[in-house]
């Protein structure tokens, strides 16, 4: 019999799932993606999608990984999940979703709240009333049990995504700690549950029973039930081992261990990354999340709609590409990647600062994405890289808080996400943020972070810095040119960075106007 020396990685992300089959040097043997339907919304603002939606496609990218496998499917070792962050399912005493899923992209809020007593003077006291409001607001537990209390009296468990998958594969209410990232009663320092007596219990109306037993990544969290096998056709009894969110998966998969490794996602959502057993805040009161490593943090900067913005451009603006490279028989990418080479650096003037989505500090509830600049020379190509020129400015404002609270230099730049994949932006991004960019051996990082779970989990390896170790490599390096840092140092010190506070009270304007965007905190 053939040894047991291969790993099955499930990515259920915001735009396609995916499931894939590393070996033991974390090479990809083999992959199946499946495209879906982000979300739907009944309403402007909302992002909902069935749970069973998920799960289907799930089974759908196994069923296509089959077909590619190279190698016997009872040659797997272990398999391990990792999911979008935030979206949550309510499931009934019989584990059937009881309404659709509120995915993280969702906006709604309730303001509509009932008095936490003495805690609110407690948090006046302190300063915190504002940030424990805005965490209350955002939180989807609130708004179920306010605007649907029957589904709210009917909910028996409240899970993350991540969870739901954990239990239709094992048939048991688990999840990772890593996975634990949304406005639940989490307790971030300690990486568990919070104490009986924390005010996170009463802010969400969350009782204890309602949430799953949380597992450590690297450790067991059950076997593929029978039905799940039926259903899915990983083999019966596979062990599934707790990896994290795809965000934290990505980091570890990018082989960050450590505070002087940044870790840069160009996903739909854009994130810079460094890992440290130390927990420190750095865009406080958001705290570090739980890393895929044990006892670990992820210290994160967070682009709500990140990469969301090219596949905007995209689809308002590149018809013509996509029709031409079907023609071609070229992807489309390689003829937008085409548009970034015929503008130069700093897009002739052309600034865009991507605040997409509202938040509680920089950028505040009144933000909106801006572009300045604008002169009877620019074209579409220079609109096109202005987005990734200003996604990739925010990135470096990210990467310089982050140093500065943590004290430690960033040395190396590693580079992920869909965004990747393109010479020109990786390119872009080694002169904006003037250090050397890495990026990784494959594009599928996050999957490769649950599959070093898996080897770990399994026991190939040791601890995670022997599995990095075998499992993580460099591909292609991109050196910062001269000339083109000089420009975007420029841009960056003297423009991006003082667009927000220029804008703000402008921004503030255009939202008592029109009312868009919507409050997201209670004033």
């Amino acid at each position: 019999m053939a040894e047991k020396k291969y790993l099955l990685s499930i990515d259920n992300g915001t735009q396609s799932i995916r499931a894939l089959l590393f070996d033991t040097e974390g090479n990809l043997l083999a992959k199946s993606q499946v495209v879906i339907e982000p979300y739907v919304s009944a309403q402007p603002g909302w992002a909902e999608q069935d749970p069973q939606y998920y799960w289907e496609m799930l089974c759908k990218a196994c069923h296509g990984l089959w077909a590619e496998l190279p190698i016997a499917k009872s040659e797997i070792a272990a398999a391990s999940i990792c999911c979008q962050r935030s979206t949550v399912v309510n499931l009934d005493k019989e584990g059937q979703p009881l309404r659709p899923a509120i995915i993280w992209l969702d906006q709604r809020v309730e303001q509509d709240l009932p008095d936490m007593g003495a805690w609110n003077l407690l948090f006046s006291a302190v300063g915190h009333r504002r940030t424990v409001q805005h965490f209350r607001s955002q939180a989807k537990s609130n708004w179920i049990a306010r605007r649907q209390p029957e589904i709210w009296r009917k909910t028996d468990k409240f899970l993350m995504l991540s969870g739901y998958h954990a239990y239709r594969l094992t048939g048991d209410y688990v999840d990772s700690i890593a996975s634990q990232v949304g406005y639940l009663p989490f307790d971030y320092k300690k990486q568990q549950w919070a104490g009986v007596k924390d005010w996170r219990w009463k802010a969400l109306g969350i009782s204890p029973g309602m949430l799953p037993k949380l597992i450590a990544p690297g450790k067991s969290m059950g076997a593929i039930s029978a039905q799940a096998s039926r259903e899915t056709g990983i083999p019966e009894g596979l062990p599934l081992i707790a990896s994290g969110s795809d965000k934290a998966c990505e980091v570890l998969g990018s082989g960050s261990l450590s505070p002087d490794i940044g870790c840069l996602s160009y996903g739909t959502t854009a994130t810079f990354n460094i890992s440290s057993d130390r927990y420190r805040e750095v865009a406080p009161p958001i705290p570090p999340y739980p890393a895929a490593v044990p006892n670990t943090y992820n210290a994160e900067i967070m682009i709500q709609r990140g990469y969301w913005m090219v596949s905007w451009f995209k689809r308002e603006f590149g018809l013509r590409e996509q029709e031409m490279a079907k023609k071609l028989g070229v992807a489309p990418e390689a003829l937008f990647d085409e548009l970034l080479k015929e503008v130069p650096p700093g897009s002739m003037g052309l600034t865009l600062q991507p605040y997409w989505s509202p938040g509680i500090k920089e950028p505040g509830p009144e933000a909106k994405g801006a572009i300045i600049g604008f002169g009877d020379v620019h074209t579409r190509a220079h609109i096109y890289r202005a987005i990734i020129e200003g996604l990739t400015y925010a990135l470096r404002a990210g990467k310089e808080r982050v140093e500065k609270r943590s004290g430690v230099k960033i040395k190396t730049l590693r580079v992920s996400g869909g965004g990747s994949q393109s010479d020109q932006v990786m390119q872009i991004t080694a002169d904006v943020f003037g250090i050397e960019a890495e990026r990784l051996h494959t594009f599928e990082t996050s999957g490769l972070g649950a599959a070093i779970n898996a080897a770990v989990g399994i026991g190939f390896y040791a601890n995670y810095q022997q599995a990095i170790d075998v499992m993580v490599r460099s591909g292609d390096v991109f050196t910062p040119q001269a000339q083109s840092c000089k420009v975007y140092d420029k841009l960056f010190h003297d423009v991006y960075q003082k667009m927000y506070v220029r804008l703000s009270p402008i921004y503030r304007a255009i939202r008592d106007i029109t009312g868009y965007p919507g409050l997201n905190l209670v004033e």
